[in-house]
């Protein structure tokens, strides 16, 4: 059914000094395919290659691969949205949505996303190619991407590894890709997984203000927000409280009164008790009553499956790793993943307040990885000798500045079309559904934008479409974000 067409364009004949000599810095593959979508035959062409980064005065700095699908049976690319797509890490390749949520092609896994042999990827039914086109970018370091260095010369990281960094290039990259391939005139959107959540944020303050590229959507899937993630302050031991709750619930770890209704109806209950009680609670520290902390760990034991000793041991204060390796001790002595918590690991002992490894992961990659390797060279034939990262070394990371939640509310304060849709698993313990709300409310303190802010969860992870009912729904609530963010011939103004 494929129809292979081999097209290089825009060939320079440089190589990669000092990096890499076997990738031509800016080239492309093109295929042609179809697939079936709502029942629906799409046509498609996918476009693989490299594509350069330079710097202020005009020198080569990098090259990133991507890939770009375009639906060929639409004769006017105006109306039809372009949604831009980047994963996180920082250091993750744009692997994990392009070949198991929004793309034409879906990794052959069962139905709750385990892998399953043999390796591969099959269509996908419900990707998001019949109402726009996708394209997925790998930042520098990930995927076939690469500095360029001159040789004799060394690489200077502050060019690309930080949350400044990443997005001033990215925006200057996704300029040229639209100007090449004609689509300033379509509704544009970015997406970003995880730490492409930070990503987007910022680059949608860029695009606007440094490349004078507006935007109908900003898509954040389970995504990290350094001003509250990991920082070990009040608000972000609170707001973990709900995630404990869904992934008790999960496990059969809750008191019966809980246990017995469903995953949706106690979710309430516990994010008010994390805001309105465990929050103030956490934040008066050693000067807590004796009374009040002891009726805090109280609840907190009921919400969270743990026991009212063990968080009274860690001072109400109970981090997520914690809580990995704890909530089963007792049960199973197995420990619980941290992108996904329904996934169960060994550890070699059951002492201890850390985890071994992330059991997700580890099955995440055992699928991930030889299918993303054999699909684009066996079906986009793109095909090098270079190392397909992944991950890749994008350390250390400059996280200073992170002004990014602030750049995106002047993003939406200064363009009326501009909405916001978050996405995220309730399973995830590493960028919990309820700090993602957490951030959608600090974003516009004012409130005065928030009915174009959108939240969608849905029973599993990180990666929530790797369950396939979550595909299916998630895939469908984009659509319908898509949709309610075009301007239909309203004027941008307030």
């Amino acid at each position: 059914m494929k129809k292979s067409i081999l097209i290089l364009i825009y060939f320079v004949v440089i190589s990669f000094y000092a990096q890499d000599h076997r990738i031509p810095l800016d080239t492309a593959v093109v295929t042609t395919n179809s697939v079936v979508i709502k029942g629906k035959t799409v046509p498609y062409k996918a476009t693989t290659g490299m594509q350069p980064v330079w710097d202020d005065n005009g020198t080569i700095i990098a090259s990133l691969y991507y890939t770009y699908y375009k639906r060929t049976d639409v004769k006017n690319d105006e109306n039809r949205p372009i949604i831009m797509s980047f994963n996180g890490g920082p250091g993750s390749a744009s692997v994990w949505m392009h070949i198991a949520y929004t793309g034409p092609k879906v990794l052959k896994i069962d139905d709750e996303g385990y892998p399953v042999q043999p390796y591969g990827v099959k269509d996908n039914p419900n990707s998001i190619l019949d109402v726009a086109d996708i394209i997925y970018v790998n930042p520098v370091n990930t995927g076939y991407s690469r500095p360029v260095v001159a040789k004799g010369k060394k690489l200077d990281k502050s060019k690309f590894f930080g949350i400044n960094a990443d997005v001033k290039y990215l925006a200057s990259w996704l300029n040229t890709f639209i100007t090449r391939n004609n689509r300033w005139k379509s509704p544009k959107y970015i997406i970003g997984e995880s730490y492409g959540g930070t990503r987007v944020m910022g680059l949608a303050a860029e695009l606007q203000n440094s490349q004078w590229m507006y935007l109908n959507g900003v898509i954040m899937v389970s995504p990290a927000d350094y001003k509250v993630l990991r920082t070990e302050g009040s608000v972000d031991y609170a707001i973990n409280l709900p995630y404990f709750t869904a992934a008790a619930w999960y496990h059969k770890m809750l008191p019966n009164e809980l246990q017995q209704k469903d995953l949706l109806e106690i979710l309430p209950e516990a994010e008010n008790y994390a805001i309105n009680n465990l929050l103030p609670a956490i934040a008066k520290g050693g000067f807590i009553t004796e009374y009040e902390k002891n009726k805090v760990a109280e609840n907190f034991a009921k919400y969270s499956g743990l026991s009212k000793k063990v968080i009274l041991q860690n001072n109400l204060e109970v981090s997520p790793g914690y809580f990995w390796k704890e909530l089963l001790r007792e049960k199973t002595g197995q420990t619980i993943g941290r992108l996904d918590s329904r996934y169960l690991g060994l550890d070699k002992r059951e002492i201890g307040i850390s985890t071994d490894f992330n059991p997700e992961i580890t099955s995440w990659l055992h699928s991930f990885t030889p299918a993303i390797n054999y699909y684009i060279r066996e079906h986009l034939n793109f095909k090098t000798d270079v190392k397909y990262n992944v991950f890749g070394p994008v350390g250390p990371w400059d996280n200073r500045n992170n002004n990014v939640r602030e750049g995106l509310r002047k993003a939406m304060a200064q363009n009326p079309y501009l909405k916001v849709l978050v996405q995220s698993g309730y399973y995830d313990g590493a960028t919990t559904y309820f700090g993602a709300k957490y951030t959608m409310w600090k974003t516009d303190p004012s409130g005065k934008m928030k009915d174009r802010f959108f939240f969608k969860g849905y029973r599993s992870g990180h990666m929530m479409y790797l369950r396939n009912e979550d595909l299916q729904k998630a895939n469908d609530d984009l659509r319908t974000f898509i949709q309610n963010s075009l301007s239909n011939g309203k004027a941008a103004k307030y």
